[in-house]
């Protein structure tokens, strides 16, 4: 049966929410556009099916239904998992209203919560990097001043001391100093303007990919799994291959710490499609996922690990993914991790469209 879109349903088709119109017998007689890219089905394929049979198994939406129909009212189900025939689970939310139409009885309307549980995520996020950068700052400044002088004052007692063997302390501090120097420097030289220009990012993986090679040609397999078909990206390139850089090198010393047999290191690339990030909607973003089989992070600082000075490796500076996140960020993009021991997995969404380098409703913070 091939849908048809009457003129009193055409404003269906413009939202993006997923939209389902039932008949009296419980059959599906019309769905949006939104509907189709949520659920994976072809508006063709399920038109005159029975709803139980489009999402088997569900009683919760079936029960939503009957008490819609029952007390001629809305009625709405918040956060329950359904699925297709084809396994697709999503978490929902749904409201059923009853309609006066001649072809429809039924209106359902799902909300996606795990696009919604993203957008909050976000948004902490944005403002837990707006505390980063200003708790770097001051912390920067703070450290900075009294380590010159402290620096100076080891130069000055080593011209005073008599023998070599006591300027050795004296050398020890200096370049002591000179280490939390450029630590400082990291964190309060302000990060250049963006040149955003159109940017492969097979290019920048490529790039990521002989630098990790070069700094352990032994040590570590970097499988790849790239969509060719992607398009390119508006983006800063350097900005780009530092913050993958920064994820991927976090993984390769956390492999070599723990020493990991058969150290490996994923980077897949596919195509996701309407996607939110930053209150903006991306008919098409690029997904890329970097995949470590290593430890896994610690659980005690997994949910702190964009978090300034927070490290799971020792010796670690914790400002790499803080950085990561940032540049990312400044790309209108997202980056979120899910580990286990065996499997780490760092996912970043960059849209491709040119408007994601414009002001947008939320603007990417000045970080540093």
């Amino acid at each position: 049966m091939v849908q048809q879109t009457p003129d009193h349903f055409a404003g269906l088709e413009h939202l993006a929410t997923a939209i389902i119109l039932l008949d009296k017998n419980r059959r599906v007689v019309y769905i949006n556009p939104g509907a189709e890219i949520i659920f994976a089905f072809s508006a063709t394929h399920v038109t005159g099916m029975q709803i139980n049979d489009v999402f088997p198994d569900c009683g919760i939406l079936m029960l939503a239904v009957e008490n819609a129909i029952a007390l001629q009212s809305p009625f709405r189900e918040h956060e329950f998992s359904i699925s297709t025939p084809r396994q697709h689970a999503f978490a929902v939310t749904c409201t059923v209203t009853p309609i006066d139409s001649p072809n429809a009885c039924l209106i359902l309307e799902f909300q996606q919560m795990d696009a919604q549980l993203r957008i909050a995520r976000e948004e902490r996020m944005l403002v837990q990097q707006q505390a980063n950068a200003e708790l770097l700052r001051n912390l920067a400044h703070e450290i900075r001043n009294p380590l010159g002088g402290l620096r100076g004052a080891a130069q000055l007692l080593e011209h005073e001391l008599p023998s070599p063997s006591l300027r050795e302390y004296t050398q020890v501090i200096i370049k002591e100093a000179d280490r939390l120097q450029s630590l400082m420097d990291r964190l309060l030289i302000p990060h250049r303007v963006p040149k955003y220009q159109p940017t492969n990012i097979h290019e920048v993986l490529e790039r990521v990919r002989s630098l990790l090679l070069a700094e352990s040609p032994k040590d570590i397999l970097i499988k790849r799994d790239y969509d060719l078909s992607l398009p390119e990206l508006i983006g800063d390139r350097e900005k780009l291959i530092q913050a993958v850089l920064n994820v991927a090198r976090n993984a390769v010393q956390a492999m070599q710490a723990h020493h990991t047999q058969s150290s490996q290191i994923t980077f897949r690339t596919r195509a996701e499609r309407q996607v939110t990030l930053a209150r903006k909607r991306y008919r098409v973003a690029i997904k890329l996922e970097i995949i470590d089989n290593g430890p896994g992070i610690p659980a005690d600082i997994r949910d702190r690990i964009f978090y300034p000075l927070v490290s799971g490796i020792e010796g670690g500076s914790g400002l790499g993914l803080t950085l990561a996140q940032t540049f990312i960020t400044q790309h209108h993009g997202m980056i979120e991790c899910d580990s286990v021991p065996g499997k780490t997995c760092f996912t970043i969404l960059l849209p491709i469209e040119t408007t994601a380098i414009k002001p947008a409703a939320i603007k990417p913070p000045s970080i540093l």
